[in-house]
């Protein structure tokens, strides 16, 4: 009976709610989890490197970095309101925040458990394209200076690459290998 009453006069409402504007997964199986580290690429693969979807796009140059949503949102906002003059064009984000980070208040003694719930974050190694703009043809000065404004919202060092660009390993650029064409002399001898 009191079970009922309860449920009938307070109506279920989730922890947090999501809004359409927002970065945050739909479901998650746990909402705490370890904090972890930035990953540092050694491995050998360069994907996503590289563009994929856009004609112009922006990577991490300097030491990877955790974004935390309210970043990404930030620097997407700038980069769809510096194009919104182009018709068509559009922003891709290509890395998304579905890290919890719980953070315990200033000056709070040890124990009681792990913090509450603050903000999603992800974990974004250097060389990974963050954004990418497309959609219709877009004036290379236009795509750059709206980069370079998103790219200034963010807490680390940006690049600026097109489709031509060479992909990363880390800090390494990785240059394409010159092909057998190339090496053989400029002169060649006509067969008769």
């Amino acid at each position: 009976m009191f079970s009922l009453l309860r449920t009938t006069l307070v109506p279920h409402l989730p922890a947090s709610v999501r809004f359409r504007s927002q970065l945050a997964p739909r479901q998650v199986q746990h909402v705490k989890r370890h904090k972890g580290r930035v990953p540092i690429p050694i491995g050998g693969s360069t994907k996503g490197t590289t563009l994929a979807y856009g004609e112009w796009g922006i990577r991490i140059k300097g030491m990877g970095v955790r974004f935390s949503a309210k970043q990404l949102t930030t620097a997407e906002e700038v980069i769809k309101r510096k194009i919104k003059v182009v018709k068509g064009a559009k922003v891709y984000l290509r890395v998304f925040p579905d890290i919890p980070v719980c953070i315990k208040g200033n000056e709070t003694r040890m124990g009681k458990g792990k913090g509450t719930f603050e903000f999603w974050a992800t974990r974004v190694p250097t060389g990974r394209v963050i954004f990418e703009i497309g959609g219709t043809p877009i004036r290379e000065e236009l795509a750059r200076e709206a980069l370079r404004q998103a790219a200034d919202k963010l807490p680390t060092i940006m690049e600026f690459i097109t489709r031509s660009t060479p992909p990363r390993l880390g800090n390494l650029v990785l240059q394409p290998e010159p092909s057998t064409d190339q090496l053989s002399s400029p002169t060649q001898t006509a067969e008769i």
